[in-house]
Order: C-alpha cells, then structure tokens, then sequence
C-alpha cells in the first residue's frame, strides 16, 4: 500500500496564512497513510467549470493522524491556479491524487544530516527530519530566502533542532545571515561533520548546494522544484537531464523519476535544454561518471 498513488476528494479542514505563504490542510485520508518524505500530491485547481484543465503538484508539509489522515499543503499564490487554491475555506472540497514520486531515502544507520531549504521549499523537509530523528540521525537545518517573511518554517525548524543547530539566512539581510544558503552551508557542513545533505528549492539553489556536497565529499539527495502538470509521467513537461548508474544521461521525468534525485546526477546547467550527448538526442552520445 505505502506510496500507492489513490484519487480522493478531500475535505479543506483549516487554512492559514504564514508570513508571504498559504497552508493548507486537507482530509485525505488514502494519501496520508501512504505518504513517505518527499512525496508530492497533484491538485485539481479552478472548480467544475475551468480552464484550468492542468493540476498543480505541491510537496507534503505536514501529515497528521486526525480525521483519518490530514495533508497540509504549503505554497505561494503565484497563478490563477494556486490563487484559486488560497481562496479555498474550510469544508470546501478538492480533487487530489497522491503520495506520488520517489521520496527521500532514509539512511539504515544514524547520521549526521543537513537539510537545507530555500523558500517554501522548506515544507517538504519537516517530514523528513521527523523520520531521520525517529531513525537516531543528528538533524542540522539551513533555511533562507530573499527576504524575512519568506523563509519557512524557522520556528519549527528551531523546536525539532533541540541538540542540533538551525541557520537562517537572508538575501536581504533581514533574518539570520546576509546571503544564501548556499553561501552558508560550506560552515555548516564543517561544524556539524554532516554525512549527507538533503535539499529543497528552486533549481539554482539545488545546483549551488550540489556544488558544496561535491566538494566536502558527502551524499546530496535533492527534491526539485519542476513544472508537472501530469504528475504521473504522461505529458513530458517536467523532463530534465540526469546521468544514471551507467553513466549515460536520459531525459528523465521529474514526476516519475524523482522528484528526489541524487544532486551529483542531475546536469543542473543544461536544465531546460535536451543536451547533445543525451541518449536519443541528435548527436546521440554519452556523458560518463567516473
């Protein structure tokens, strides 16, 4: 059953304004006891009568065992879409279909884990941190944004961290650290003696943190931020370069694949292109890992 995707009509329980995002919370049931971290959910957006023939996919911030199972949804009204979604009350119904994708690998043994993110991106760590915390992990959170009112989950993050650190950061210097948090991580990483990185965030944030871990040597499991109108691997929207186990780099779907990839495999800096040496690309050859 776990991770089997289901279709529900989910009741709104509550919503809430958090600083710059909305929350979300939904009764579905089927979903929340399939869901693992990382997983996304697809949301029928617009009503009966739309347009907006397209879902929308949003990452998992929150299950909870009430009503049979509750989800809680964070993002940023930023479309007619999601704007639709935040103008939802309570006891309004939606359509979703979930847990999808590839979620987080946990690690067999306790480690030392960085989880990093960027913007609402954030969301989808705090389950995470809760099942590395169940399995005896150390959990050092790194959270930022452009500005104060948009990095997420900063208090939370700073209740679970009880033996651990949080690190704040601002582009505009408002909250923490002047700076990313890519720019923060490298110290993080060397204070803590992490053993593996987790992130999530826009995808020049996930290609700047892959860049730290490489170069301290550890692990980078990334959940990345594409446009999936499907959810489910039909449409091909949310295709992006990855270098697999034997070394040849293929077109593969986010919503499928991934979304959570190892950050070492995805070719950040041809993201939107299909690159010459991808396989079935014109030119058809091979990018190699050593």
């Amino acid at each position: 059953m776990a991770g089997t995707p289901v279709q529900v009509t989910g009741t709104v329980l509550t919503t809430r304004r958090v600083d710059a995002y909305h929350a979300l919370t939904v009764v579905a049931p089927g979903i929340a006891e399939r869901f693992r971290p990382g997983h996304f959910v697809s949301v029928s957006v617009g009503g009966a009568n739309t347009a907006m023939v397209t879902r929308r996919a949003f990452y998992v911030h929150d299950v909870k065992p009430e009503y049979g199972g509750t989800v809680e949804l964070v993002f940023s009204a930023g479309g007619p879409g999601t704007a639709w979604l935040a103008e939802r009350r309570a006891r309004d119904t939606i359509d979703l279909v979930g847990p999808l994708g590839r979620p987080f690998p946990l690690p067999r043994d306790p480690v030392h884990c960085v989880l990093v993110g960027s913007e609402y991106g954030s969301a989808v760590l705090f389950p995470l941190a809760d099942a590395l915390a169940e399995r005896g992990c150390r959990v050092d959170f790194v959270l930022g944004a452009a500005s104060a009112d948009r990095v997420f989950g900063a208090m939370r993050a700073r209740r679970m961290a009880e033996r651990a650190t949080v690190t704040l950061t601002t582009e505009d210097g408002s909250l923490g650290v002047r700076g990313t948090v890519s720019d923060a991580l490298p110290a993080v990483v060397a204070g803590t003696r992490a053993d593996v990185v987790y992130a999530c965030g826009p995808m020049r944030t996930l290609r700047a943190v892959t860049a730290v871990a490489i170069e301290a040597d550890i692990p980078v499991q990334v959940a990345v931020e594409e446009s999936m109108a499907c959810g489910i691997g039909i449409c091909m929207t949310c295709v992006l370069p990855v270098i697999g186990d034997d070394g040849v780099t293929r077109m593969t779907r986010a919503c499928a694949e991934g979304p959570v990839f190892r950050g070492e495999r995805v070719r950040f800096e041809d993201v939107g292109t299909i690159p010459f040496d991808a396989l079935g690309a014109p030119g058809g050859g091979a990018r190699h890992v050593s």
